[in-house]
């Protein structure tokens, strides 16, 4: 007996149809009556609706089995589709390759696009000591959760020239009414919280200790 393994076969070209649906498609070929064929082709399609019945009556849906139909039958098959027929070019573009960003972070504990907020806020209007106090407020809340530590308001302003390329000249006195917006790590605010529990439970156990014994000098009176 001639056994038949898939690896024998002819490539398929989308998997998730099955090999029985790549056959009806492969028996369209060999109709020689274009009316027949076309006909034949709309039952291909209505069983390859039924694969997933809930979008079949959609008209996308319909669009991309008569897409699919024709990929199946590598570009051969010749019916008269409700839809323009596609090549294979069209479906088998290749995307552009992205480039891969160049531009060099000055100072990566504020972030990426820090730099790009600076020169966007410095290439404005004259009157944006608003929109830059918060800039800086962003970038003291960055530099503590990279550095654990607040920087002071001078290393704010350096690094704020330095990303404006000097375009920018911020007075020290705007940031000095700056506070900390920060939330403190989940694992800092546990451990805070549990030396506040032990220092709770070492005073409630002195005060234990010291109540026992004055009940106990109560007794021996």
């Amino acid at each position: 007996m001639k056994k038949n393994y898939n690896y024998t076969r002819r490539k398929l070209y989308l998997p998730e149809y099955g090999r029985h649906i790549h056959e009806m498609v492969d028996s369209l070929l060999e109709i020689e009556d274009r009316v027949e064929r076309t006909r034949q082709a709309k039952a291909v399609i209505a069983v390859m609706g039924n694969l997933n019945p809930t979008l079949r009556d959609t008209e996308d849906f319909k669009h991309k089995l008569w897409d699919h139909l024709f990929i199946m039958s590598d570009f051969k098959l010749d019916v008269d589709s409700p839809y323009q027929q596609p090549s294979r070019q069209e479906l088998m573009l290749v995307p552009q390759k992205l480039r891969y960003p160049q531009t060099r972070i000055a100072f990566k504990h504020y972030g990426k696009y820090t730099q790009q907020f600076v020169r966007a806020v410095a290439a404005e209007a004259p009157n944006h000591i608003e929109e830059m106090v918060n800039v800086a407020r962003y970038m003291r809340s960055k530099s503590y959760e990279f550095n654990n530590e607040h920087p002071n308001n001078e290393s704010i302003i350096r690094d704020i020239r330095i990303m404006a390329d000097g375009n920018e000249e911020l007075d020290l006195s705007v940031l000095t009414t700056i506070r900390s917006e920060y939330r403190q790590h989940p694992v800092q605010r546990n451990a805070k919280r549990n030396n506040k529990q032990q220092r709770n439970n070492g005073r409630n156990k002195v005060q234990r200790g010291a109540k026992n014994q004055q009940r106990h000098n109560a007794h021996k009176q």
